[in-house]
């Protein structure tokens, strides 16, 4: 999720389409819920038709039930169709979450990195509460100063991509097959440095979108892959969490992802983004890493 762009043809006017959609749905249930609340009697019906049509349109066009169109939304509209960057993932990238979200929302929604794409993600997930965890400072401060609304925090990673073989092996350990909380893990790929509300909350969905994990040198997505994984794992009996990897045309992506998240929970795969629906082990501590 770092700030780059993609030649996308009409990407603009589609995105415009998918808040314009989200914004239709909530004024639909929005009036939906008015109407159910007043029952207007047959009665009621027969006088108003009797008002004359310009009174009448005069008389309902302030009603105090009346919805706005949220802020936030609106900021989101107003940005990305004037902004001239593409968010880095394509539609149909974009539109395999959104179609989760809409169903999860409001929800708690996680999301490793912090992109053109952020102010998206916040604001489809309207009423929930999304956090975004970045290696950038710099880049940090960058975003906030453009998008004070946006919850996100500084991490820091150890890891590196070259380091993806001696750490896969490692992961296979006990110590790391184990389901436990990431804060107390005693497994290297578990991220220990994190904000305490990341570890707190019980979290929805998850993407995994950073770190940078493009060359040799740079903090690789492992240890982020690993603990989204058991933070689904330790969820209560009976949960569920979404969670979502980009970039898996990579080998760390690609290998990580199937390994810690499970060939066996993947729901689907859309161009570089792979879906995986990941239950609790809590309540089922015989159960093995990875479905049979």
């Amino acid at each position: 999720m770092r700030p780059k762009s993609q030649q996308i043809p009409n990407f603009k006017l589609l995105l415009f389409g998918v808040f314009l959609a989200f914004f239709l749905l909530f004024l639909l249930r929005s009036n939906i819920s008015s109407s159910s609340k007043e029952n207007p009697s047959p009665s009621s019906s027969t006088f108003k038709s009797k008002i004359p049509k310009h009174d009448e349109a005069n008389a309902t066009s302030c009603s105090p039930t009346c919805n706005k169109i949220p802020r936030s939304l609106a900021q989101a509209l107003i940005h990305y169709t004037t902004s001239t960057i593409t968010p880095q993932q394509t539609l149909k990238e974009i539109s395999a979450t959104a179609k989760v979200l809409e169903k999860k929302s409001p929800c708690n929604f996680l999301v490793f990195g912090l992109g053109h794409d952020s102010l998206m993600w916040s604001t489809l997930n309207y009423g929930g509460r999304t956090i975004f965890l970045e290696e950038d400072e710099a880049w940090i401060s960058q975003i906030r100063r453009r998008f004070p609304m946006l919850e996100s925090y500084h991490v820091t990673y150890d890891s590196k991509v070259n380091e993806a073989n001696n750490l896969m092996e490692v992961g296979r350990g006990p110590e790391c097959t184990a389901v436990s909380d990431p804060k107390f893990s005693m497994c290297q790929l578990a991220l220990k440095g994190l904000p305490n509300e990341v570890y707190d909350i019980k979290w929805d969905l998850i993407m995994v979108d950073a770190p940078t994990g493009y060359y040799e040198e740079a903090p690789g997505r492992m240890t982020a892959i690993y603990t989204a994984g058991m933070m689904a794992r330790n969820r209560a009996e009976g949960e569920e969490t979404e969670v979502f990897v980009h970039d898996v045309n990579r080998e760390v992506e690609d290998t990580f992802s199937k390994v810690f998240l499970c060939e066996g929970y993947m729901k689907k795969q859309e161009g570089r983004l792979r879906h995986f629906t990941i239950p609790s082990h809590r309540g089922a501590l015989d159960r093995p890493f990875c479905p049979e």
